[in-house]
């Protein structure tokens, strides 16, 4: 009887860790990708009412990303967007990009026009 509820606890605790799957290879390259054009791009990021340059911005967005792949929560490069940089957790307020020459945008939009470019 023991070691019958020893096996299905063990069986239990095993199903429920294979549910959350590690970030695809894909996944994390094209998230690379997405981070380093934050970082290179020369725009400033707005977070929570905040505008920063693209070095801190990118960080944050590290932060984030790493956050969100340790707790295996990634499953493509627009769940990241979606779930990590899209806006602030805290406030619920949107990120937003502003670029030299170009207006204000929601990051989710840049980020997704960055990936489309990424993927080509």
């Amino acid at each position: 009887m023991k070691e019958t509820l020893i096996a299905a606890l063990a069986a239990a605790l095993w199903s429920a860790g294979s549910a959350f799957a590690a970030t695809p290879d894909v996944t994390r390259t094209e998230i690379t990708r997405l981070l380093d054009a934050v970082e290179k791009s020369q725009c400033q990021f707005n977070r929570n009412g905040s505008w920063h340059d693209a070095r801190a911005a990118r960080a944050h967005l590290q932060k984030k990303y790493d956050y969100l792949d340790k707790k295996k929560l990634l499953t493509s490069t627009e769940s990241f967007i979606e779930r990590g940089a899209t806006g602030s957790s805290m406030s619920g307020e949107a990120y937003q990009m502003r670029c030299p020459g170009t207006a204000v945008v929601n990051s989710a939009d840049w980020l997704k026009a960055e990936l489309a470019r990424v993927r080509k």
